[in-house]
């Protein structure tokens, strides 16, 4: 695996034999190899600049037009509500995969997938034969949302720069796919880090430079605040483009555990206050923010990213454009690690034992994905509805479905794990049943998007 990992490894063989071990045997986990374990690790101010960078992307530009389809009230009430439930499951799966580590002997932790394999494996007997099942359904769900959502960086990028140098250089006469040309090095050298510590100044500039970005976007929307005459809730119908745009905003659960079993205090992830807890604080906090006032200042003339609400020709409006899309630029590498290391582990047994030659590898499949993303960005540059969908449909299972249900498996079977009266297996099940509802709503409006897009072209 890439040498970040920062988790134990399945063992290829005994994870075979763990999808259908009977009777309380548990697939063995592979110690991690001492420079792995005893690598350098992230901070806890890294740590947090990771997982604010991973769940405050460019979605919250569009929260304005998220509060359109909610109303002030609605929208507002809503956005904490839904905050506090991602948040709740994020703890949900990071104290499920600490727990199963712990019991499994995995020095490093676990990773997502394998958390779910672990939770599956050890839990009530009917379901360990799906144990293999469900890493390979989580590693999936992982590769399709972060690669086709790399694509879809790479789009919003090269849209930005051209916005730009139009306006400066309107004779330049460059298409979108020549940005996109052009900053396939930097890309390509973005990928490259091999572990999350190294990624971390990356972060910490982009949450700079978005911070600026959103400052800059807070002026101009307090700049002419009107009066609070905007409709405080939305007809219902428009409440399904609400939920879509804020869940699938918010999350971010990919990056969680690799940024927690790489911490050098991974204890403090958890609990109160916590690098989780105040990370997702900020984030959601700036949502809304940017969605309550940027639909109170353009109402029902919001557009789609709060950006293109500001005037083109002043140069701070041109300044949030390029910051915003500096940020994205500097997550790229961040965005590709997880589904990176999810590839290169499946393929560790295939590459070469020598070191120098298997770090050739990695390197040379780093920079295929770069190219991939770039291309697939050139191919099809008006990307975004078909990624939607995609992101419709395994992002609230990423965050929602899969947390609820790795817990109530990993608890099942032990003495009052459940909890009095069963609380958390109530509270799983409305979990679970939000997830359906946020997949159905997100699909549906995903393939409206989609159908007028192509009805349009």
């Amino acid at each position: 695996m890439d040498n970040f990992s920062s988790t134990a490894q399945l063992t290829p063989g005994h994870a075979e034999a763990g999808a259908s071990t009977p009777s309380g045997s548990r697939p063995d986990i592979q110690q991690q190899a001492p420079e792995q374990s005893t690598g350098k690790k992230t901070s806890d101010f890294g740590a947090l600049a990771h997982i604010v960078k991973s769940s405050l992307g460019s979605g919250i530009l569009a929260m304005p037009n998220a509060f359109r389809n909610g109303g002030l009230a609605f929208g507002l009430a809503a956005t904490f509500i839904i905050g506090f439930i991602c948040t709740y499951c994020v703890h949900l799966l990071v104290r499920a995969s600490f727990v199963l580590a712990e019991e499994a002997k995995a020095v490093g932790g676990l990773d997502f997938a394998q958390t779910a394999q672990q939770a599956f494996a050890t839990g009530p007997a009917p379901l360990r034969k799906y144990a293999l099942a469900a890493k390979r359904f989580v590693n999936a769900a992982l590769l399709c949302t972060y690669y086709s959502v790399s694509c879809v960086y790479v789009v919003f990028i090269s849209e930005s720069l051209l916005q730009v140098v139009q306006h400066h250089a309107p004779d330049l006469g460059w298409g979108v796919r020549m940005y996109m040309l052009v900053l396939l090095p930097v890309l390509a050298v973005l990928c490259l880090p091999p572990t999350l510590r190294r990624l971390a100044p990356f972060s910490i500039l982009a949450n700079v430079c978005i911070f600026v970005g959103f400052a800059i976007t807070l002026y101009y929307i307090f700049r002419q605040l009107p009066d609070f005459d905007r409709p405080l809730v939305a007809p219902p119908r428009q409440w399904p483009l609400y939920f879509s745009t804020v869940i699938f905003a918010l999350e971010g659960i990919g990056m969680v555990l690799p940024v927690a079993n790489n911490m050098k205090r991974p204890q403090h992830f958890l609990g109160c206050p916590g690098v989780l807890n105040v990370s997702m604080s900020i984030v959601v906090a700036l949502y809304a923010i940017i969605g309550f006032f940027g639909y109170l200042r353009y109402g029902n003339n919001t557009a789609g990213s709060i950006t293109l609400n500001l005037p083109v020709a002043e140069p701070l409006a041109q300044a949030v454009k390029l910051l915003v899309a500096g940020a994205v630029l500097l997550t790229y590498g961040l965005l590709l690690f997880v589904p990176n290391s999810v590839v290169l582990e499946a393929l560790g047994p295939k590459l070469p034992e020598h070191p120098t030659a298997r770090s050739a590898c990695r390197v040379v499949f780093k920079l295929a994905v770069a190219c991939l993303s770039v291309g697939v960005a050139a191919a099809v540059p008006s990307l975004g509805p078909v990624i939607s969908l995609v992101g419709a449909i395994f992002v609230s299972t990423l965050g929602l479905l899969c947390p609820a249900v790795i817990d109530t498996v990993m608890r099942w079977e032990k003495p009052g794990g459940l909890g009095r009266c069963r609380w958390r297996l109530l509270t799983n099940s409305f979990i679970v049943l939000m997830s359906l509802g946020a997949l159905l709503t997100g699909t549906y409006t995903s393939v409206l998007e989609i159908k007028a897009e192509y009805t349009h072209s």
